[in-house]
């Protein structure tokens, strides 16, 4: 982390690797709007954004939206649920609706939260999970060396994103119909005007050639 920088979000590494632009416009221009998926979402997060812990049958210390950072990678933010149990094990839980699925983006906040708490607590976390709240089922998630190495690259490129104050170009794949920012975005009417802008470039390129 480069000194004086400030602290990103660790979820801003979600939002980033699901497109650097939607990223880019939450947290360096605070935009936002809701769709039916970040309402559900919210709604899912309700219990594990309150601050209180709880110990199970099993005697594992439950810690609720526990605050956590890296000054190394300067990231902060809070986990769902932490696992403390009793041999030592510190097992980090992000809550997501939605069935079951591997997406990478939820991963690599899920390890963000991982190597926050490593910092923090000076121990290794070999593993945490995603809880899907529609299959009521946990996808539990290896903090490998690659998935480490992912995090660290992207918490700098946000870092770099957001010092430059540039906004990336709409990714205008699939992804954007389900984006709740889509109307503040506009990926297809950009993508169009950048295809204009590149007709009229060749044309003027074979128009001076000739």
């Amino acid at each position: 982390m480069t000194e004086g920088a400030e602290t990103i979000a660790v979820s801003a590494l979600n939002q980033y690797a699901y497109c650097p632009r939607r990223c880019a416009l939450i947290f360096m221009d605070a935009e936002f709007e809701d769709n039916i998926h970040t309402q559900r979402g919210t709604a899912e997060h309700e219990r594990a954004d309150q601050t209180f812990h709880v110990c199970d049958a099993k005697g594992v210390r439950l810690e609720y939206a526990l605050p956590i950072w890296s000054q190394r990678l300067g990231l902060s933010g809070r986990c769902d649920v932490v696992e403390f149990h009793a041999d030592g094990t510190v097992y980090p839980v992000e809550y997501k609706h939605g069935k079951m699925r591997k997406w990478l983006n939820d991963d690599l906040q899920l390890a963000a939260q991982a190597l926050c708490l490593e910092e923090m607590l000076s121990v290794r976390i070999e593993r945490g999970a995603v809880f899907h709240k529609s299959s009521m089922r946990r996808r539990e998630v290896e903090f490998t060396p690659e998935l480490r190495r992912q995090v660290e690259a992207m918490a700098n490129a946000i870092h770099e994103l957001l010092a430059s104050g540039n906004l990336p170009p709409p990714i205008n794949n699939q992804r954007c119909p389900e984006c709740s920012l889509r109307n503040i975005c506009l990926p297809a009417v950009i993508a169009e005007k950048e295809r204009g802008r590149k007709a009229a470039r060749e044309l003027f390129i074979v128009e001076g050639g000739m």
